[in-house]
């Protein structure tokens, strides 16, 4: 497992849970938003491909795996979970092998995902690995490629919106929504993809920090009034429709 970082206390990632979060290096998309580019590159290219793209030159943590089990049989009994993010987790091949050692020191475990891989999905919630998903849905199906920087195929997006949403976990969407990439018109079409969905949430995107696209760094984005206008646009099409 390529662990790109370890954030040991969280009261925010799990609903209504107390979590550690672990970072996975490595991401199939290149979202222009990205506020974690050290994440984005596998670990053996990551520092070129990060300076390379912000123009800047920095490590990134590195966590053993070893290590980051001795820690979290410390926790056990105090943290009810592990979140599992990234960069992309299910590009990791031995993600299975890795959940199953954290499920059997009794933790919830949730998954971060942007839905490029059904089949992984589906393979882990068949083996009983994942209590909670959580997808980011970057865009309508016509700004995919212009939001991610990736050529997406469209149909395992929403294969695995229809996995998660058959699956009987709880679960949530995200959207980033960054001023110039997504409006009004695109929620709406983004939120017929996820219809009848128990929960989404739309996300305003850092612009102080170090981005995959630079060129977004200090852009304005949208305020308060503006964001809960998206939220109100969502809600006629899914069961709950938040601003985070």
């Amino acid at each position: 497992m390529l662990i790109g970082g370890l954030q040991k206390f969280s009261l925010l990632d799990y609903p209504e849970k107390i979590s550690a979060i672990v970072f996975t290096q490595g991401c199939n998309f290149r979202c222009q938003f990205c506020y974690n580019p050290m994440l984005v590159w596998p670990t053996e290219v990551g520092k070129s491909k990060y300076a390379r793209a912000t123009g800047q030159q920095k490590d990134h943590p590195k966590i053993k795996e070893d290590d980051l089990f001795v820690f979290l049989k410390a926790r056990a009994g105090k943290l009810d979970a592990v979140v599992i993010t990234g960069g992309e987790p299910c590009l990791q091949k031995d993600l299975s092998e890795f959940i199953s050692k954290i499920k059997k020191l009794g933790f919830l475990v949730k998954l971060d995902t942007n839905g490029s891989y059904p089949e992984i999905l589906e393979k882990l919630i068949k083996e009983k690995l994942i209590d909670y998903i959580a997808m980011d849905l970057k865009a309508p199906a016509a700004k995919y490629d212009l939001v991610t920087e990736s050529g997406v195929d469209f149909d395992k997006i929403n294969k695995s919106v229809k996995i998660i949403m058959q699956s009987g976990l709880p679960y949530e969407f995200r959207t980033t929504v960054v001023p110039g990439l997504l409006n009004k018109d695109d929620i709406l079409k983004m939120g017929k993809i996820i219809k009848s969905a128990r929960a989404w949430y739309l996300q305003n995107f850092k612009s102080n920090d170090d981005l995959v696209n630079q060129d977004l760094k200090g852009k304005v984005p949208y305020n308060s009034r503006q964001m809960n206008e998206l939220a109100e646009a969502g809600k006629q099409y899914v069961k709950k429709c938040e601003v985070r």
